[in-house]
């Protein structure tokens, strides 16, 4: 299958990327997703809102709050790009073109909230159903484009790159360019490769390698591995972001209590009710970065063998405007027998977001010519060591759109021939894939990952996970390499990948600075 562009993964960044390259009608654009449904994706369970520019607000007023949680290591040109370009192109894209229903007031104009970190009110909202109802319309705009094809089903096993894919033992010599991706068909189970003039890689976090994560089943690391092991330059990896409120309950995948709630007036308090984090942050208190925020629930459970803290907004916002601000928390809670009009809500931290990722530079244009990365995937820079609420739909937005005009203005790699690409290699496989055997590797990473590359490190944690991941990749290796495909099968392997990547970076990074905490490091 030939493509003029591959985008892997359809949530924000994906399918702004699409929408504006499918601006060149002579352009065909393929947008792959291994879900079942492309709004299957972590940018549809982004609850709190988008940053957008509310009134008195300015970007000079956006750069500091960006910086100041980024603890130091935000790029500053990519920080100016987001805040510059942001609203500009949120008004363009999402309401006038995409039309979200962002919430308004009484006389039509765009209601902004605040969240944790903001010095102003700058998040633009639908209730707190905001990425749901931005996907929604994204994906419904991008479905009347002729040259855009959504292919649901269809996981990316490994980026096609020449010299690694040719079949020309004389390409070693040249430098590695992408070309597209092995692409495994779920109902098939064959594996195809899409051969493309340019491969967007929007594939989104990684934070099902976390035994408590707020993300969806998808979020598993697999951008991050492919592009490792094409070659691709990774940093920041040991940055990951917990939310600090997540609803109290079992699974693996825990559903979020937005940061707007502290927003608006929520305070945490301990079971017995004492307020506790103006002596974690007197100044920010309950409204301090999130990193914050999370190591004090921490340290809070642990010192006091509590099995979780509670955030109360029933005491500080009356029931109706807590039901109109926060029906989706509000109906969830419900299902738990927690009425939040009433009674404070049970939280404990949870892996959210992955604020390293794939180098890119101001386009979206990572160390491999051909590859592109946006969104969570990626690293431009914009997040440092902590990422400020809001604005993570807002950087896939602002690098969909940039990677998409970057390679509408660039001459793009000559095609390759489809003769030139050698078949994936099915010979040898004697195993059929155990589920069984990959839920339990799953849930050693998970454990492994949270316990001892969690919210809180240490030397002696951060190597014993390095020895045990090793190990565990080995096999995850040789199985996949004996075994027919499933989606689950790549899952898995690439999930140990991204583990070794995150451990890795955190044992090397010696210094205590924003989602990366050392006990026995430097601050």
């Amino acid at each position: 299958m030939q493509t003029d562009t591959l985008i892997i993964g359809s949530g924000i960044a994906g399918a702004t990327a699409a929408l504006r390259l499918a601006a060149d009608r002579q352009r065909h654009i393929t947008v792959i997703t291994r879900a079942s449904e492309a709004i299957d994706s972590n940018s549809q369970y982004a609850q709190g809102g988008i940053v957008g520019r509310g009134p008195g607000d300015t970007s000079e007023f956006l750069i500091e709050d960006v910086l100041r949680a980024g603890d130091g290591i935000s790029y500053p040109p990519a920080v100016q790009v987001l805040a510059e370009e942001g609203p500009d192109l949120l008004r363009d894209v999402l309401i006038e073109q995409a039309q979200v229903p962002f919430d308004r007031g009484e006389k039509g104009e765009l209601l902004f909230g605040l969240e944790a970190a903001h010095s102003e009110r700058r998040i633009l909202h639908v209730g707190d159903l905001t990425g749901k109802a931005v996907m929604r319309a994204l994906l419904a705009t991008l479905a009347e484009q002729p040259n855009v094809q959504i292919l649901t089903g269809k996981t990316a096993v490994d980026l096609l790159t020449f010299p690694h894919h040719a079949r020309d033992p004389l390409a070693v010599y040249q430098a590695p360019v992408c070309h597209g991706a092995y692409v495994f068909d779920q109902d098939s189970r064959q594996v195809r490769p899409i051969v493309a003039r340019q491969t967007i890689l929007a594939t989104g976090g990684l934070g099902q390698i976390f035994l408590n994560t707020s993300n969806p089943p998808g979020a598993r690391g697999d951008g991050l591995a492919m592009a490792y092991r094409a070659g691709a330059r990774v940093i920041n990896a040991e940055y990951i972001q917990f939310h600090p409120t997540v609803l109290h309950m079992p699974g693996a995948t825990k559903f979020l209590i937005s940061e707007a709630v502290r927003g608006e007036g929520g305070i945490l308090l301990t079971p017995s009710g004492e307020p506790f984090m103006e002596r974690y942050d007197p100044q920010w208190k309950d409204l301090a970065p999130r990193d914050v925020v999370a190591r004090a629930i921490y340290w809070e459970m642990l010192e006091n063998d509590y099995h979780y803290m509670l955030l109360d907004i029933a005491s500080h916002m009356k029931a109706e405007a807590i039901k109109a601000r926060f029906p989706q928390i509000y109906a969830r809670c419900q299902t738990m027998e927690i009425d939040i009009t009433e009674r404070p809500i049970p939280v404990v931290p949870a892996a959210h977001y992955f604020c390293g990722g794939v180098l890119v530079d101001t386009w979206g244009q990572t160390s491999i010519p051909g590859l592109y990365a946006v969104g969570e995937v990626s690293c431009t820079g914009v997040h440092g060591a902590n990422r400020l609420a809001s604005t993570s739909l807002l950087e896939g937005l602002v690098w969909g759109a940039r990677a998409a005009r970057r390679i509408q203005d660039k001459p793009a790699p000559d095609r390759i021939a489809e003769r030139d690409v050698p078949p994936w290699d099915t010979a040898n496989l004697v195993y059929e894939t155990d589920p069984t055997l990959i839920q339990g590797d799953m849930q050693t990473i998970r454990n492994l990952m949270w316990h001892y590359v969690g919210l809180v490190r240490s030397d002696y944690r951060l190597s014993r996970a390095l020895r045990e991941l090793r190990h565990l990749w080995l096999e995850i290796e040789d199985f996949y390499r004996k075994s027919r495909l499933t989606d689950g099968l790549i899952g898995l392997r690439n999930s140990a990948q991204a583990a070794l990547i995150v451990a890795r970076a955190a044992r090397m990074n010696l210094v205590s600075r924003g989602n990366h905490y050392r006990e026995d490091g430097d601050s």
